[in-house]
């Protein structure tokens, strides 16, 4: 097997060759290149790569499903910003600043087709699974950006609300990357499902890790300004773990959330954060969800040695020491 960072370059070679249509249509396809050409990790297809070679299959064969995965992955990237109102993405202009709101939508259409035509790019005795597992994956992340977005409104949202849309938004994808990988490397359902389920796993760790390197992180690693979440006062699992708090310090906590945004509302929360011990709080839960899912990776049955890298890349995403 390679390495992650070997499988994620055969990603983001491939994305670069891919061709789209220019002339009259380069307004439709023009955004669609520039989206794919703001890098990432390559996560979740090089996930694909590389569970289809753990489980003896050939990851070539899984090239097309794969980039179909981050084709999906970035069409709701478009999609989210329009939501969202962003106007940047990965440190650069999103689609609808650089072009229109019209524009975002519309590409980001085309790339859920195009996804759905790569994805279906696999042998027939391969599609249908694939295709029910990418169904319902599609599904559940439409279901946790309508929660998200509904927690804007709520003063209600609990630990457990919270866990449930992460579930949905980061978790699904990550899972069933793993899933389509498995699946197209010739696993069984039960190993598929275990496959599904590290990569859940993964994904809940990872976005709480996420969410604390928001406010404790180093914006020089983090790819972005620290603090944003505090400042636009996102229902992050820190502010929501802070919130639960009922002494003295939640009350602040509250009431510091009204404070204009800038350093000083991040000070002032950061240093609450601290105090009420949500920085451990976090880290305990980030560790709690990486056990888990290396507890699904142990079950699956695939060689030690195939299973390294996915313990590596748990080490990688989460900050894990062993």
């Amino acid at each position: 097997m390679k390495s992650f960072s070997e499988y994620s370059a055969l990603i983001e070679k491939s994305l670069r060759e891919l061709e789209f249509p220019q002339g009259v249509l380069s307004s439709l396809y023009d955004p669609i290149s520039y989206a794919l050409s703001a890098g990432g990790k390559r996560l979740r297809p090089a996930l694909v790569l590389m569970t289809a070679d753990a489980f003896g299959g050939d990851a070539t064969a899984a090239m097309r499903p794969a980039m179909g995965i981050e084709m999906y992955h970035n069409f709701t990237l478009l999609h989210d910003d329009v939501m969202d109102n962003s106007d940047t993405r990965r440190g650069r202009p999103s689609v609808h600043a650089k072009w229109d709101v019209s524009t975002a939508i519309l590409s980001g259409d085309t790339m859920l087709t195009l996804a759905t035509q790569l994805i279906s790019g696999v042998a027939d005795e391969h599609l249908r699974k694939v295709l029910d597992a990418f169904n319902a994956m599609a599904i559940r992340v439409y279901e946790g950006q309508c929660l998200d977005m509904d927690f804007e409104n709520r003063e209600d949202v609990t630990i457990d609300d919270y866990i449930r849309m992460i579930m949905d938004k980061t978790g699904a994808l990550l899972g069933a990357s793993a899933m389509i990988g498995a699946i197209i490397g010739g696993a069984s359902d039960e190993d598929a499902a275990r496959m599904y389920e590290y990569g859940m796993m993964l994904g809940i760790a990872f976005q709480i890790q996420d969410d604390w390197l928001d406010v404790f992180g180093d914006s020089n690693t983090f790819g972005k300004p620290i603090g944003g979440d505090i400042n636009n006062n996102k229902k992050s699992f820190l502010m929501l773990s802070g919130l639960a708090d009922t002494s003295a310090d939640g009350t602040a906590l509250r009431e510091a959330l009204h404070l204009p945004s800038g350093d000083t509302k991040v000070k002032v929360v950061t240093r609450l954060y601290e105090k009420m011990g949500i920085s451990e709080l976090c880290k305990k839960e980030v560790a709690r969800y990486g056990s888990k899912a290396l507890s699904a990776l142990k079950k699956v049955n695939i060689d030690d040695e195939a299973k390294e890298p996915y313990r590596k890349l748990l080490d990688k995403l989460t900050g894990r020491k062993r």
